[in-house]
């Protein structure tokens, strides 16, 4: 009877969720090999036959979803027109058209950064430009892979709004785009700016949403709950955040990986959630969650899990 139980519980999380059994993502395309966000990280994500491509988006001054996950052009992984790095943070993604922004390399980490000491193992591919979220969704098609997810974020901020497009014409961008590309039963949408969230739970049923959490957003300000949670503080939820997640409508959640603790993922289970953390780089956290039973992870080795992941085959 237990048995039963246990079968019963796991079809119905992924009859919810749409989830595998265990969801291994590869983070910006697989940010530890190649450049990050790019179709060529992509690329070896695909080969690699992971479940996930998790990616970033951004929409440009002329309405055009990318991908790319900061909120301006990020010096360490730039170059300019000139063929220059940029000496510090660029343009906004939402003040430059499409065309404006395909003048700009992102196929190299720029040596002797921080960036760079992360991903020694990284490849560079000069030439490459930031890609639109379609461009990836036809690589994707293209390859006959009719299996993989997508992992997509809604890059917003709520103490940067006029940086990018408001909440509600962002996230509706976005779901167009995926609805365009009939990719939306593929897809999930995750977002630390959980009124995003919101908002695809209203509008498009149909995708999924991940709720991202880490100290930073769930912190609250000058005893003000978190502006990042939409209302949904853990403060009103007993101080739980499994149970804040639950509350805004989540079926799946993404914590940082070092806040995620056995009793923890026990609560968020006992919730039906699916417990996905992220960015898991290190094998010895890779080793600790994978013996905690996590869902899935995300991680910009996405190589290295699937080796941890074979020793326990």
């Amino acid at each position: 009877m237990m048995l039963l139980r246990l079968l019963a519980t796991s079809f119905a999380v992924l009859a919810t969720t749409g989830t595998a059994a265990f969801d291994l993502q590869g983070h910006r395309g697989a940010r530890g090999l190649a450049p990050e966000n790019t179709l060529p990280s992509f690329q070896v994500v695909l080969d690699l036959d992971v479940d996930t491509l998790e990616c970033d988006m951004a929409i440009t001054r002329d309405g055009v979803v990318v991908i790319y996950h900061d909120l301006r052009l990020n010096p360490d992984i730039t170059r300019g027109p000139d063929g220059k790095w940029l000496d510090k943070p660029g343009p906004e993604i939402s003040a430059l058209t499409f065309d404006q922004l395909q003048q700009y390399d992102v196929g190299r980490i720029k040596p002797g950064t921080d960036y760079a000491l992360q991903f020694p193992e990284q490849k560079a591919v000069d030439g490459t430009r930031i890609p639109r979220l379609s461009d990836l969704f036809d690589l994707v098609k293209k390859s006959g892979n009719t299996k993989v997810n997508f992992d997509c974020e809604t890059k917003l901020s709520p103490l940067e709004r006029a940086a990018t497009l408001p909440v509600e014409d962002f996230t509706r961008r976005a779901i167009a785009e995926i609805r365009k590309a009939g990719m939306e039963r593929r897809t999930m949408i995750q977002s630390f700016d959980w009124s995003s969230l919101q908002l695809v739970q209203k509008e498009a049923p149909e995708i999924r949403t991940m709720y991202l959490t880490s100290p930073r957003t769930l912190k609250p300000d000058y005893r003000k709950p978190s502006p990042w949670l939409a209302g949904f503080a853990p403060e009103a939820y007993d101080g739980s955040v499994p149970k804040a997640v639950h509350a805004a409508g989540g079926r799946i959640w993404a914590p940082n990986q070092t806040f995620l603790t056995p009793a923890l993922l026990a609560e968020a289970r006992s919730l039906g959630l699916v417990v996905i953390p992220w960015t898991v780089n290190e094998p010895a956290m890779m080793v600790k969650l994978l013996d905690m039973g996590v869902d899935g992870i995300i991680s910009d080795r996405p190589d290295l899990v699937q080796v941890e992941m074979r020793k326990r085959r």
